[in-house]
């Protein structure tokens, strides 16, 4: 460290390159520092026109804002990070059970029936609801004549329109309706097994992982299922 006296009475404080403050901390000041700084300040200032005690206020308070702030973000971190944790842990109880998730899909195992829901706004008639091949081939339509507006339960056996059988797989769903005088396209939501758990990165939070379907958000879940 090199002090140079710029006249009489004051003298300002400089450092070398080589007498740097250690970068530890990302570089970044830290209270042994600030009172280090401080104390040389205080050492070197000009015996004529000290600092005043606004100035010295001043600035402790301002530091000790700035690592209020620092501590502040470092404590939102570790919780932001717990709480990923918990999140993690809540959505692994899932993998086994079947959720409920909007789709255009569903998936047949061979075994178990497929299931789904139909949330209707308001009261429908002549509905549609499609299955297909994922080439867009016609498998199965079943015809409900009216429904009362709200959630309906639909299951499908895995037949095609002759009863046979289908293979297992993943087919289309496609649900039309008329409500209100006008021939509508209604929205599925399907139920899936959980296979696993992806945890997010880069901060694309925790993905479930459905049997055929693919991924989907943990705020895609609609409902839950034992079966």
């Amino acid at each position: 460290m090199t002090i140079n006296a710029t006249n009489g009475l004051s003298r300002d404080l400089y450092w070398q390159d080589d007498n740097k403050v250690p970068e530890r901390n990302n570089g970044a000041l830290t209270q042994a520092d600030f009172f280090a700084l401080l104390t040389q300040q205080l050492a070197f200032q000009d015996p004529t026109k000290p600092v005043e005690n606004d100035q010295m206020i001043a600035q402790m308070t301002n530091f000790t804002m700035a690592d209020g702030i620092s501590s502040l973000n470092t404590n939102f971190k570790s919780f932001a990070e717990s709480m990923s944790s918990n999140q993690a842990l809540q959505a692994s109880s899932l993998v086994g059970r079947s959720v409920l998730v909007p789709s255009s899909e569903m998936v047949f195992t061979g075994q178990d029936l497929s299931r789904g829901i139909i949330d209707f706004e308001q009261r429908a008639t002549n509905v549609r609801v499609r299955i297909e091949k994922p080439n867009g081939e016609l498998v199965q339509t079943i015809t409900i004549p009216e429904v009362a507006a709200g959630k309906f339960d639909f299951v499908w056996d895995g037949t095609n329109s002759k009863d046979e059988d289908m293979p297992p797989g993943v087919y289309k769903i496609k649900v039309d309706a008329n409500m209100g005088g006008e021939n509508q396209s209604v929205p599925v939501m399907v139920y899936a097994p959980v296979s696993s758990v992806s945890l997010g990165q880069a901060g694309k939070g925790i993905t479930l992982n459905l049997v055929g379907l693919g991924a989907f958000k943990l705020s895609d879940v609609r409902e839950i299922s034992y079966a």
